[in-house]
């Protein structure tokens, strides 16, 4: 069982024309700094991802995908460690090669290929399903308020009842919901700031509408995520529920898994968004499932066998209630994969098949390549 080459290919998916912001607002949605650019400056589907194939001297092949804004000098020396190494001698929960942000494509990939190797599903590693398909949310970035109550009736009709909005204090967040309460009544929203709502009171100063509206699931990461006190405080100021980001990819900023168990000590949160790998994701998911509180699934807008693996991860985990952020077929123009996630809003079922259950399109592999490395024994 050891593995004998890994190609790395680098993709350029573009998003679908008008599905990200309004066509009038330029508002980047890519949060890490990139090549020494600063954080916001670019837009999600400009930076390159990179699919994985680990192959197996039997023949056997696990897919992995790689979060935006890949190292090639790391991604080389985590296949140089990995070449000729035996699978089942593996730790599944802890792999020989340093966290980073290319660590979880990499363990995606042996997963998967240790399932096939054994004939089960990724799912089944986890302990088993709780659940054969997973909630999941629509999604937009910055809107203008005219083109609000359109976006969100179209997604009704699709079958979705919640979407979830990036948002900054430039955005009329009330007007939005208040829209949304019109033209979709069933909705719920979650909106998702990514800290820049800065400080306490201007999150009160639009809790107060949102709360008077009614249609808020919850609130994520409205102010910075260190300011944990005032995020207790928001929790008790009204019953607009608290949401913390916990996106262990998040390396330049440091989240860990403590930054969960910090934040139910301080009782400062109603529920999660939690960003991870197989083993961690489920490390993350049974925190939360102690503390009985609802979770999500979270995503950086990303390709078919990331989004194979959260369904995987989602389906396995009892406190993953809350709609998860798999939409990435939706929002870009491909997924990579031969046969998409079985979408039926709001839900997305489990894959069937043993390993990830999801196989490449090559043809659209080599339509969207910039460049492929390979690594072998």
């Amino acid at each position: 069982m050891r593995i004998t080459r890994i190609i790395a290919s680098e993709v350029v998916v573009p998003a679908r024309a008008g599905v990200v912001n309004s066509p009038t607002l330029d508002r980047p949605l890519h949060k890490l700094p990139v090549g020494g650019q600063p954080a916001w400056s670019l837009q999600f589907d400009q930076i390159p991802k990179c699919v994985l194939r680990l192959e197996l001297e039997t023949g056997t092949i696990g897919f992995g995908e790689l979060y935006r804004d890949h190292d090639w000098r790391t991604i080389a020396g985590i296949a140089q460690c990995l070449i000729g190494r035996n699978l089942h001698e593996l730790s599944r929960q802890e792999l020989p090669i340093a966290w980073c942000r290319e660590y979880d494509g990499f363990e995606c990939a042996i997963w998967d290929a240790y399932a096939k190797s054994i004939g089960v599903r990724v799912v089944d590693l986890l302990g088993g399903p709780v659940r054969d398909r997973v909630r999941v949310g629509a999604w937009s970035g910055h809107r203008t308020l005219d083109e609000i109550g359109a976006l969100v009736s179209q997604f009704a009709r699709q079958g979705y009842d919640c979407i979830k909005f990036k948002c900054d204090l430039q955005d009329d967040v009330v007007g939005w919901c208040r829209t949304i309460a019109e033209a979709a009544p069933k909705m719920e929203v979650i909106l998702d700031p990514n800290e820049r709502w800065e400080r306490a009171s201007e999150t009160r100063r639009r809790i107060d509408g949102l709360r008077e509206v009614g249609n808020v699931l919850c609130l994520e990461d409205p102010i910075p995520r260190w300011m944990l006190h005032e995020y207790a405080y928001l929790k008790n100021y009204s019953s607009v529920p608290m949401a913390l980001h916990v996106s262990l990819p998040y390396i330049y900023y440091g989240q860990r898994v403590h930054n969960a168990i910090e934040a139910l000590r301080l009782d400062a949160v109603d529920g999660f968004n939690f960003n991870g790998g197989l083993a961690h994701f489920q490390q993350l998911d049974h925190i939360a499932s102690a503390a009985n509180l609802p979770c999500w699934h979270g995503s950086e807008v990303d390709l078919g066998i990331l989004e194979a693996m959260y369904v995987h991860s989602s389906a396995a985990a009892k406190s993953c209630t809350w709609p998860g952020d798999i939409f990435g077929r939706v929002i870009r123009e491909h997924d990579l994969l031969c046969q998409p996630l079985c979408m039926e809003p709001p839900y997305v079922h489990l894959p069937k098949g043993i390993g990830l259950g999801v196989e490449l399109d090559e043809q659209a592999i080599k339509h969207y390549q910039t460049q492929q490395r390979e690594y072998k024994s």
